[in-house]
Order: structure tokens, then C-alpha cells, then sequence
């Protein structure tokens, strides 16, 4: 599988170009036989191979880094499946929300109330001077 199709690099290379705003991710990779997600939201302009989103390896840390696209598109898991990209995501959150909601879950979620109490705390950060 593709991991990031031609059509959505013009999106994350755009991000990757402004890198102080707060991006929706605009893809979601999970590996099958275990854990792991990403929800990338940029690609590194000056190394293509460089993604940027939130990182969640399956251990209870998620966390916003960068990996690289030929180490994911190298992995090879049981029964030889590598990691896959989720043909049904759309993101309805900036990544900072989805970051917030998976430090309080300990894994990347996509759970509705569960996004919508971290908008919430996002939000009051943001108002409070």
C-alpha cells in the first residue's frame, strides 16, 4: 500500500512549509498487526522522507515527532503485513487536539467525547492570558 499517495503530498509538504500552525492531520498509518498509529500532518520540506504528527508506538506515550516514511514503508510485521494507511480517516481536529486526548487516554483516539473534552481544555488554555 501507498502510505502517502500522490494526491495528498501537495497537503502535508504545505504544512511542512509552516510549521508554527497548528495543522490537521491529514493522514492516519496503523500498523495491523499490532499497536502502533501515526496521524501525520506534515511533511518536511527540505527531506520528504521526514513526516511530522502524532506518535504512538503502542507502549502508553504518544507523542508529536517525525519519523521517517522509508523506516515505516520497511516494516514488515506478522504474517509479513507492513504498515497501512486508513482509507476512512478524516480529521475533525487541529493535531494539538488529538495530542491532548491521547495524553489523557494514553493512546491516539478518535473517540468523539473524548476529542471534544480536549478541544474544550485546548480552547480554555488558549483563552486563559
Amino acid at each position: 500500500m501507498i502510505l502517502i499517495p500522490e494526491d495528498l503530498r501537495p497537503q502535508l509538504l504545505a504544512n511542512g512549509r509552516d510549521p508554527e500552525h497548528d495543522h490537521f492531520p491529514v493522514v492516519k498509518l496503523f500498523n495491523p498487526c499490532g499497536a502502533a498509529t501515526w496521524l501525520i500532518s506534515a511533511i518536511e520540506p527540505d527531506d520528504p522522507d521526514i513526516l511530522f504528527g502524532l506518535c504512538d508506538l503502542g507502549m502508553g506515550f504518544p507523542e508529536l515527532g517525525s519519523v521517517r516514511l522509508s523506516e515505516l514503508e520497511s516494516v514488515r510485521g506478522r504474517l509479513g503485513l507492513g504498515i497501512e494507511r486508513d482509507l476512512f480517516f478524516e480529521a475533525k481536529y487541529p493535531l494539538i487536539v488529538y495530542a491532548e486526548a491521547a495524553s489523557e487516554a494514553e493512546v491516539i483516539t478518535t473517540k468523539p467525547e473524548l476529542l471534544a473534552a480536549a478541544a474544550e481544555r485546548v480552547r480554555r488554555r488558549r483563552d486563559v492570558p
